[in-house]
């Protein structure tokens, strides 16, 4: 049994946990749902930031020519989304992204609601939207505020779905917008490149991806393998050799991989559970030997998987996961970004199921999933570490303690890829065996009260409540409202610490739980 004495000094981190977390595109943050889980969100966990796609899609109306040819400008659905955002206590991190109809290059599109996506010969007309959304935004929202947010030029411009054009035409873009920003106000924050998922072979080295070079169709043991993350030392050396500014450099270290075997075909691999700490740590490294060691590093997406169809994004193991992936990786980066909050998302239209594998972590009708209370659970933790293990992290702040407790069972990876069904991630869910967390405190009052809550099968799991109900599709409304409750209670008691001030806190945890516990309020 370890001893944590709670009234050491303990070792101070940046709790980059919560600074950003995603949503699908700018047209869903007008609709009430969304609001209302993003209400939910920041009264229990606080983001900082907000990052989404297609800020500048036709569904925006931000620019149209009329029968003349004249450029109309319109940024009204742009200013209720931030206003929105900005009354919920949430800033932008600004994704610039994708091309309106009347300056596409091309007839590519991103989703079902169709993202251009085909860059111009001429980016000149882009930058003048980009001019004049600026210096709009500056004029609306003033100058020390807008200063504060991120301008992020695109998102995953190295995968086709995303850019119909090259390499050396995203670099070309990001130079014009960039230059562009900085002339509107040297102060705001610009990055890029954005690129997804790291890689472990050369086919994203030339101007577009090279399918024939992926490798992950052919080994057996990803992990043997060494994985880089995509354009970004050639981003860095570009923006060096053109004297370009790199406030941040983003990308998206989920820790899969679909790769195309040269013939068409899809393979859906996942790496190990400390994938993410070796992606990190590599990009740290990369960002730190640059040109701009300084430049903050922001994973703008990260999740289990980039599937909204994956069915462990509903499941107990997601919570597991997101605790201990949070807490290995911290002073790694700036922020890593959830994606996402809610599964109002649509990239792939609707899901067919009220619990279908969407990325949120709260769902369609409102009902947490465990992922939230993962969230939760970390922003409830204090700024200093006093204990930290395997299975175990314990801050204190001020006079308070919180910390937790997660068994994620280690093996050699939990397969996180796209799932047509269920069957997997239930099978994912026997797997372990129980561990028995063992804690003795010295330092508390004696007789204080220690609160404990828990997730597991049966508590805050609201999937599971729905199995039991029958898995109404769509639970009406009384059971909706039932739902949402069960969903969001945990197990709860507390224990309280001798008359020397000390407690041995001894749980027995299930494969996948985790426990949160905390003096005050």
């Amino acid at each position: 049994m370890h001893t944590v004495s709670i009234c050491r000094q303990g070792e101070k981190y940046v709790p980059y946990l919560r600074t950003c977390v995603g949503a699908g595109r700018a047209n869903e943050a007008l609709r009430a749902a969304f609001q209302r889980h993003l209400a939910l969100v920041q009264s229990k966990i606080g983001f900082r930031y907000l990052r989404f796609h297609a800020l500048l899609h036709d569904d925006m109306f931000v620019l149209r020519r009329d029968e003349t040819g004249k450029m109309i400008y319109n940024f009204q659905y742009i200013d209720d989304v931030f206003d929105m955002m900005l009354e919920k206590n949430i800033r932008p991190f600004v994704e610039l992204s994708f091309f309106p109809d009347c300056l596409r290059g091309g007839d590519s599109t991103q989703c079902w609601w169709k993202g251009y996506v085909t860059p111009p010969d001429d980016f000149a007309p882009f930058c003048e939207l980009i001019e004049r959304l600026v210096k709009h935004l500056l004029a609306r929202y003033g100058a020390d505020e807008v200063r504060t947010w991120y301008f992020e030029v695109w998102n995953e411009p190295n995968l086709y779905g995303f850019w119909d054009g090259t390499r050396t035409q995203y670099f070309e873009l990001y130079k014009m917008v960039a230059e562009t920003i900085k002339q509107v106000d040297g102060a705001l924050r610009v990055g890029g490149p954005a690129t997804s998922n790291f890689v472990p072979d050369s086919r994203f080295d030339g101007e577009k991806e090279d399918e024939e070079a992926a490798l992950t169709h052919k080994v057996e043991d990803l992990d043997s393998l060494q994985w880089h993350g995509v354009w970004i030392e050639e981003f860095l050396t570009f923006c060096q050799e053109n004297k370009l500014p790199v406030d941040f450099v983003s990308t998206h270290p989920y820790p899969t991989d679909f790769a195309l075997d040269g013939h068409g075909r899809v393979t859906e691999r996942s790496r190990n559970v400390n994938a993410l700490h070796k992606d990190m740590t590599w990009l740290k490294e990369t960002v730190k030997n640059s040109a701009y060691p300084q430049a903050e590093i922001h994973l703008t997406e990260w999740s289990s998987s980039p599937s909204p169809r994956d069915y462990t994004h509903d499941y107990l193991q997601e919570a597991a996961f997101i605790i201990k992936t949070n807490l290995d990786c911290i002073g790694l980066a700036d922020s890593l970004s959830y994606w996402v909050f809610t599964d109002v998302f649509e990239e792939q239209g609707a899901g067919d199921s009220i619990f279908h594998g969407g990325f949120g972590m709260v769902n369609y009708q409102g009902i947490v999933k465990p992922a939230f209370h993962a969230y939760r659970m970390l922003a409830s933790l204090g700024d200093e570490c006093i204990y930290r293990d395997e299975h175990a992290f314990v801050t204190k702040k001020d006079k308070d303690i919180c910390g937790i407790l997660y068994h994620y069972p280690i093996r050699e990876s939990i397969a996180l890829s796209r799932y047509p069904d269920a069957s997997k991630a239930e099978k994912d869910l026997s797997q372990g065996e129980i561990y028995d967390a063992a804690l003795h405190f010295t330092g508390f009052m004696p007789g204080q009260i220690i609160h404990l809550e828990q997730l597991d099968r049966n508590h805050g799991w609201g999937y599971r409540h729905w199995q039991e109900m029958g898995c109404p599709e769509p639970p009406d409304r009384a059971q909706t409202e039932q739902l949402c409750k069960l969903a969001l209670a945990t197990k709860t008691w507390d224990v309280q610490a001798d008359d020397k001030g000390e407690l041995c806190l001894n749980i027995a945890l299930e494969p996948w739980n985790v426990v949160r516990f905390f003096t005050g309020d």
